[in-house]
């Protein structure tokens, strides 16, 4: 695995959600409070864009059926046997890294 940057932390203020591109594979990246989770970006249930969701505190919401993941932990908040990819988050200066496969 290796570190790619995938935007600035002055573009993702606290409280917000966003998705990003990598060769063609969408990811979810949530600001917490100040703390960055990276999450895979496609809801299981459907293919809902997760990075084009709602942060409701530390509750990622798809935009396409209301399913609801923890973006600390990747668990969907019904079924915790539902679970999405996490991937680790760095920070250099204001780049947003993850460790993508």
């Amino acid at each position: 695995m290796s570190f790619i940057r995938v935007g600035s932390l002055a573009s993702l203020a606290p409280g917000q959600v966003t998705e990003v591109d990598v060769a063609g594979k969408q990811y979810a990246l949530c600001n917490i409070g100040g703390e960055l989770h990276a999450l895979e970006g496609t809801c299981p249930h459907q293919g809902g864009p997760l990075g084009q969701g709602a942060l409701h505190e530390e509750i990622l919401v798809c935009p396409w059926h209301a399913w609801e993941y923890d973006c600390r932990t990747g668990e969907n908040t019904w079924d915790a046997d539902t679970k999405l990819q996490k991937f680790p988050v760095k920070i250099e200066g204001d780049d947003i890294l993850i460790d993508l496969p």
